[in-house]
């Protein structure tokens, strides 16, 4: 059975100004989400800047998310890391604190070759039982997960389930489809190419654009699985535009400010993340209001 089908929040990590971790203002905005109609949470991954929390402060919000959550969706913590060692403490203590799954980044900077990237997430599958979405974001990371690589995962570990595709190559993902039979968990990491990566057999998203719009997300999701492909369109097409504008700095700087220029007031971002520039935020105030938040 599928970890979740349709749209996952990548939700934020909101602040207070002195830069702690606003845990009021994460179980107010995990309980929006659940209304607007998420299907899951996935808690501490790149968008709720896990890379800059400490180990503690990492399991600390993983803990508060799956209180807020109450089990009405699933919650996915991210927990991977460039330590393989670390990633499989991360791993174990948010199976403790009661996550559904675990979602584990490829190990970034140090480059690990395609054997060592076997190694790496044998090892932390092996140390528990929740099942594992990989999350391959080349981009990020410096590391590519191969299609071989997923299948040879995917085949011979069993809770290894599914794969969060950040690649933006649509071929690379249909050859991952194809080695793993069609049955790997697929999940865009792109919401500007959900809709196609849905066509080749992807359940759903782990989703940016969810934090301002989560009943969009999930109803181009549920009207592909409905059959009305017409509305699929129309949602994917309508979103590029403000996508394009939440993505026109580096992630989370833009969704932050989107949150808070829609008065959620979710804070500041830790640095070395920063405020977002003038013409930036001008354009993604634009963006909001042409897609009609603001």
């Amino acid at each position: 059975m599928a970890i979740f089908k349709g749209a996952g929040v990548a939700i934020v990590t909101p602040m207070k100004e002195n830069l702690e971790v606003n845990y009021d203002k994460l179980e107010e905005l995990v309980q929006e989400q659940i209304k607007g109609g998420t299907d899951a949470i996935i808690i501490t991954g790149t968008t709720g800047e896990a890379s800059t929390m400490t180990e503690e402060e990492h399991l600390d919000v993983i803990r508060a998310c799956v209180d807020f959550t109450k089990h009405q969706v699933p919650v996915i913590a991210g927990t991977g890391s460039n330590c393989t060692k670390t990633a499989v403490y991360l791993s174990q203590e948010a199976e403790k604190a009661g996550a559904d799954a675990l979602l584990v980044v490829t190990p970034y900077y140090n480059k690990a070759t395609q054997q060592g990237l076997i190694t790496h997430y044998t090892q932390i599958a092996e140390a528990v039982k929740l099942p594992l979405i990989l999350y391959n974001v080349p981009g990020r990371t410096g590391c590519n997960l191969m299609p071989e690589t997923v299948a040879h995962l995917y085949k011979h570990v069993e809770n290894i389930a599914g794969l969060k595709e950040a690649t933006g190559n649509i071929t690379q993902a249909s050859r991952t489809m194809d080695l793993t039979d069609g049955k790997i968990d697929m999940y865009s990491g792109e919401d500007a190419v959900i809709l196609p990566l849905l066509s080749i057999g992807a359940l759903g998203v782990i989703s940016v654009w969810s934090n301002v719009a989560p009943f969009d997300v999930h109803q181009l999701c549920q009207s592909f699985f409905d059959g009305d492909l017409e509305t699929a369109r129309r949602i994917q097409r309508k979103g590029l535009a403000l996508i394009d504008a939440l993505f026109s700095e580096v992630s989370p700087i833009p969704v932050k400010k989107a949150m808070n220029l829609m008065g959620k007031n979710v804070g500041p971002l830790r640095a070395p993340l920063c405020e977002m520039s003038e013409a930036g935020t001008k354009k993604l105030a634009e963006a909001l209001k042409a897609y009609g938040i603001l």
